[in-house]
């Protein structure tokens, strides 16, 4: 009897467990764990492992990309190039809305046409001689020659929007000029209707003065003296400007300033910035053209404009929206550095605050299509002074202190820049130069004798006839190439750009004058040995 009962009971347990286990799923049983189920999970476990390291990948470049974007907003900020707010970008692309018409094959409009949009060409001697690549930006194949020719067609454009010149009407452009400017300013005068009057230092190349009177402007030559001296070639011109008519018209200031913008004595930035009035633009007055408040109503009035290239902000804006844009884009924004000198300072500034922007703005995404294509993106672009001897900008940009008291002007015992370059180097900071002076990283120091060996060497070995200035910008280009190939390598060679801005044939006087360059103390002025600033020392 027992025996039937634990048979009994042990059916009931065997039946219990039966029916516990037709509840549960098949795949929790080993014994039902099929090998293609075995195969199905595993697959599914390392899919699942993928998915989550490739998405603690993605969180931790994610950050690391918030990082950068921070960083390179706090170096936006230490330019001065943080962002702007609506009213400031209102008035920048007001004043900075680029005249330079695109090309690429099609008909221009005039001379205005052939403005800007220069090659960027390799110097192939400097390039295969440093093991870098160095580029020049060909802005002697402007119209006239020059970079100054963006910044004369910017200027006079932007006066004609603001109402403050009318083409056709007789008026006249004043400017005082060491010779680029003034032929920029005389060709498009002679185009869009105006006349044209230089005043300019008597020592300059007599090549100038000359183009100048084929030209068709009015020139008048100044003995060279301090910029406080009223009789000073800039000076002249706006007191020219005034003169012009008996009636004052101070247009609107192009960044809404006023006066109080421009540091001088008062302006607590020290003596080497010079005051300057407002946009000087005068006329004639006549009983027919005076409102019922005697203001000037007759746009058909002649006017006297003073162009005033070193403190107009035009300047600046004409190589923040052209020349650097042109250099971003030939470039496929993979250049490590640009070079450039200082004469009104809006090449340098514009140029530089353009690629720091660009170059240190974390939305900056079109880095392809140019002249050099390699993996990475884009550094911080540097920015490097070129100044000729004599020039007070290199301490400025190395030292924060333009020069000592015994070499201020009025103190010292030449006026002009102790050096036979023109165009570039200056003892004062002009308006223009303020806006991008933040931008400049550091400066190189070119003596007289270093850059006519270095016009030599370019004739002879690349056959580029290049002026002083575009010299200087070689041989700081050349340092700068060499010190960031110590610096970061050769792999890839570091890319340096500089300006190349004025044809030899305007200096055919002077520095391209063997005999004149040795009366004025150059030694060895027919050398085109530049081993010493190749070595680095």
């Amino acid at each position: 009897m027992s025996n039937l009962t634990s048979r009994a009971t042990s059916s009931a347990v065997a039946s219990s467990s039966t029916s516990k286990l037709a509840h549960i799923p098949g795949w929790t049983i080993i014994s039902r764990y099929s090998r293609s189920h075995r195969k199905s999970t595993f697959l599914i476990g390392v899919f699942t492992g993928l998915v989550l390291g490739l998405g603690s990948i993605t969180s931790v470049f994610f950050f690391a990309e918030r990082r950068e974007r921070r960083r390179r907003r706090r170096k936006l900020r230490s330019y001065g190039l943080d962002d702007e707010d609506e009213e400031e970008r209102r008035r920048r692309e007001l004043r900075g809305r680029d005249p330079i018409q695109i090309r690429s094959g099609q008909v221009v409009h005039g001379v205005e046409g052939l403005i800007g949009n220069t090659p960027l060409m390799r110097i192939n001697s400097l390039s295969d001689a440093t093991g870098c690549e160095i580029l020049g930006k060909a802005e002697f194949l402007n119209p006239a020659g020059s970079p100054k020719d963006r910044v004369a067609l910017q200027i006079l454009k932007d006066a004609e929007e603001e109402g403050l010149l009318y083409p056709h009407t007789g008026s006249c452009i004043f400017e005082g000029t060491v010779g680029s400017t003034g032929i920029s300013l005389a060709t498009l005068a002679r185009a869009k209707g105006y006349r044209c009057s230089i005043v300019i230092p008597d020592d300059v190349a007599r090549e100038k003065v000359e183009l100048l009177e084929k030209l068709g402007a009015e020139i008048q030559s100044v003995r060279p003296r301090g910029i406080v001296d009223p009789r000073h070639f800039v000076n002249e011109a706006r007191a020219r400007a005034e003169a012009f008519g008996d009636v004052e018209l101070v247009g609107p200031h192009p960044t809404g300033l006023g006066t109080s913008g421009y540091a001088g004595s008062d302006g607590g930035q020290g003596e080497e910035f010079v005051h300057r009035d407002d946009l000087v633009v005068s006329t004639k007055r006549s009983a027919s053209n005076q409102g019922e408040n005697g203001e000037i109503i007759n746009e058909s009035q002649a006017r006297g404009f003073f162009a005033d290239q070193f403190e107009n902000p035009s300047n600046f804006w004409a190589h923040y929206n052209g020349t650097g844009p042109e250099i971003w884009r030939q470039t496929g924004g993979l250049i490590d550095a640009f070079v450039a000198g200082a004469g009104t300072g809006g090449t340098l500034s514009g140029c530089a605050a353009y690629l720091k922007r660009v170059s240190c703005d974390p939305d900056e995404s079109n880095r392809g299509g140019g002249f050099i294509r390699r993996p990475g993106s884009a550094q911080e672009v540097k920015v490097i002074l070129a100044d000729p001897q004599g020039s007070g900008l290199y301490n400025k940009v190395k030292y924060g202190v333009m020069y000592s008291p015994t070499e201020a002007e009025g103190k010292r015992r030449r006026h002009q820049v102790d050096s036979v370059v023109e165009g570039i180097g200056i003892n004062r900071i002009t308006r223009n130069l303020q806006m991008g002076l933040q931008c400049i990283d550091d400066a190189e120091r070119v003596s007289d004798d270093q850059a006519a060996r270095m016009g030599r060497y370019l004739i002879l070995n690349d056959g580029l006839f290049l002026g002083s200035s575009s010299a200087v910008n070689c041989v700081a280009a050349v340092r700068t190439a060499l010190k960031l190939k110590r610096e970061r390598g050769d792999d890839p060679p570091p890319v340096v750009v500089t300006v190349l801005c004025d044809s030899g044939s305007r200096h055919l006087s002077k520095f391209h004058d063997n005999n004149a360059l040795t009366r004025l103390g150059v030694s060895d002025a027919g050398s085109s040995d530049i081993s010493d600033i190749l070595a680095l020392d």
